[in-house]
């Protein structure tokens, strides 16, 4: 994930998706019946014998949030998975002299790589195309194109959704969204920043769509190592006093004991 510090671009229709304060609680959601009782979708099915997950990552980290649990679960069925990282989260900490984009460059996707191997993956490939960070519009216009190298048939293909909140996650998810439909892939779809700005029963939030992926004890310890990884993005900054890019109340939205995806 990267620093939000502007509202998502309004994109085909007007809702609010603003990204300010510490959002929604993750007592709130988890006192929202409707959560816990969404139904469930076993990767096997999700992702079917002979199919490959491809993840679209707009920077490093929102593969392991978003889909940590499912990969893990993905790998020991034996599913191929291709990670496609568009940026390398060098936009994450800004005017700080401890974290400079050329450090970030260098360390976002060694972290990556630590949190794959701790989500202990096998047949996992990654793809980094090197995007500028924090430029929707680029990645708008050239991500689809991007793609076409690297989609197969038989891929399903998993990004952040089009209406997340943070305008490089929907940027990233229309430009994929145009991409697996026009090679008739099956796109999911993952809300990550939704949890932020979006409440119990919002009607802005394709409810219907919404199934769990439910994360066994040993797949939920798994992805919770491998999200402490991400260490450039758990601490503080001391530099210019900017708080960790992922505090404690955005980690508890993002590390529960099962994964939510709209398909």
């Amino acid at each position: 994930m990267a620093t939000v510090t502007t509202q998502a671009p309004i994109h085909e229709t007007t809702i609010d998706r603003a990204l300010s304060g510490e959002g929604t609680p993750e007592a709130a959601w988890q006192g929202w019946a409707r959560l816990n009782a969404l139904p469930e979708v076993d990767p096997a099915e999700l992702v079917p014998l002979g199919g490959r997950a491809v993840v679209v990552a707009p920077h490093p980290d929102d593969e392991v949030l978003g889909t940590g649990g499912l990969l893990a679960r993905l790998s020991e069925i034996s599913r191929q998975i291709l990670i496609v990282a568009v940026t390398d989260g060098t936009a994450s900490h800004p005017n700080s002299s401890e974290w400079p984009p050329e450090r970030l460059a260098r360390v976002r996707p060694q972290e990556t790589r630590a949190a794959l191997q701790r989500l202990r993956l096998r047949q996992v490939q990654v793809a980094r195309l090197g995007f500028q960070d924090g430029a929707p519009g680029r990645i708008e216009a050239s991500l689809s194109g991007a793609l076409s190298e690297y989609l197969q048939p038989g891929d399903i293909v998993f990004t952040t959704w089009r209406y997340d909140g943070h305008p490089d996650h929907e940027a990233a998810g229309r430009a994929v969204h145009a991409a697996a439909q026009a090679l008739d892939l099956p796109c999911v779809e993952v809300p990550l920043w939704t949890w932020h700005w979006a409440s119990p029963d919002d009607t802005r939030v394709p409810w219907s769509r919404a199934r769990r992926i439910v994360l066994d004890g040993a797949t939920h310890a798994r992805k919770l190592r491998a999200v402490q990884a991400f260490r450039s993005q758990l601490d503080p900054d001391a530099t210019t006093g900017q708080a960790a890019v992922l505090p404690e109340h955005v980690l508890t939205r993002l590390t529960r004991p099962f994964e939510v995806v709209l398909i």
